[in-house]
């Protein structure tokens, strides 16, 4: 299954330099909302687990909040094997151009 994974990916960068996906299904969750259930906190890194089973590199950032309560929306960036320069300089462009990595939630300010 790994193998197939990973050439799919491998297919999809013969024509593009990063896949963007969100980080998780849903925005994060307050602290210890999801503790009495660990199925929807494992679902809730779904979407991580694909660049770690096709062996390529990936990284995440904030792209926002919603509205209320303001909790962090995260996004994610996957790269082409041994590609983890490209996409360091995909996500220093991306938070240049954008203010969410300066924002903090109300919990953490």
């Amino acid at each position: 299954m790994r193998t197939l994974i990973r050439q799919d990916f491998l297919k999809a960068f013969e024509t593009v330099d990063a896949i963007v996906t969100p980080t998780t299904p849903t925005a994060a969750f307050k602290v210890g909302e999801k503790s009495s259930d660990p199925l929807e906190m494992y679902l809730s890194d779904i979407f991580t687990i694909s660049c770690n089973l096709a062996g390529i590199p990936g990284i995440s950032l904030p792209c926002g909040f919603t509205q209320n309560p303001k909790l962090p929306i995260g996004l994610q960036f996957l790269g082409k094997p041994f590609g983890e320069q490209m996409l360091l300089n995909i996500a220093h462009a991306y938070e240049q151009s954008t203010p969410f990595h300066k924002e903090r939630p109300p919990a953490l300010k």
